[in-house]
């Protein structure tokens, strides 16, 4: 996974320090991390590249003539070709999807034409991820929640342990999620994630009030992937 560039030290500083205060009025605990993307897309950006070749070749079984007429305004009229040969069927079409393909490796392209759904799935399936390796079955009253940031999809996700799935709604966290967009989109990702960690805090307060029982048991600090 690429590396952030938008998160500075003092953003580091502002969402470990939500996490720490967060966590004194709640045996939750909050895990949170951020990521430049979800996924490389190469599967996608090879997809994408097969369709454009097929439909070039759709249109040229379709409108040959256009094609002839662009030989023999290049040969004068004297290329004497009456119906497109395979072979140069072949070529325009390996071209297409090849000449498709280098152009999605510039990133920000791949990103525009990649669908939403697809994007959300990955960040979702990445967050699930990250959560059974840092978060899950990992404290003792299974109250860990990651909060997760996926800069270049421009999606984040919380994934919660079973004891707070069986107390709070998914829905409950939405406002916790809006916050955190709005404050991203302009331009200050920490302040971000800093006011949803906050918001997340409230709500397991509510559900799971702080005890002597239950020790600091996941790092408060932002994890940068």
């Amino acid at each position: 996974m690429s590396k952030v560039n938008q998160f500075t030290p003092d953003d580091h500083k502002i969402v470990t320090s939500a996490v720490s205060l967060a966590e004194k009025t709640t045996d939750g605990e909050i895990v949170t991390i951020v990521t430049g993307e979800s996924d490389h897309y190469g599967d996608v950006a090879w997809a994408i590249s097969g369709l454009v070749a097929l439909t070039a070749l759709l249109v040229v079984s379709l409108f040959p003539e256009i094609y002839l007429n662009i030989i023999d305004w290049f040969t004068g009229g004297w290329s004497g070709i009456s119906a497109l040969p395979y072979w140069a069927l072949f070529a325009f079409t390996a071209l297409k999807f090849l000449g498709t393909r280098l152009i999605l490796i510039w990133k920000p392209l791949l990103f525009i034409m990649i669908p939403a759904p697809i994007k959300k799935a990955r960040v979702r399936k990445r967050a699930i991820s990250l959560f059974r390796v840092s978060t899950d079955h990992r404290t003792v009253g299974r109250t860990g929640i990651l909060l997760y940031l996926s800069m270049h999809e421009h999606r984040a996700e919380i994934v919660a342990d079973e004891a707070i799935v069986a107390k709070v709604e998914p829905a409950v966290w939405g406002d916790a999620m809006v916050a955190m967009i709005d404050l991203v989109r302009a331009g200050t990702p920490g302040k971000g994630m800093a006011e949803a960690v906050r918001q997340m805090g409230i709500v397991l307060a509510e559900h799971f009030p702080k005890t002597d029982q239950n020790p600091n048991e996941l790092p408060d600090r932002l994890i940068e992937l």
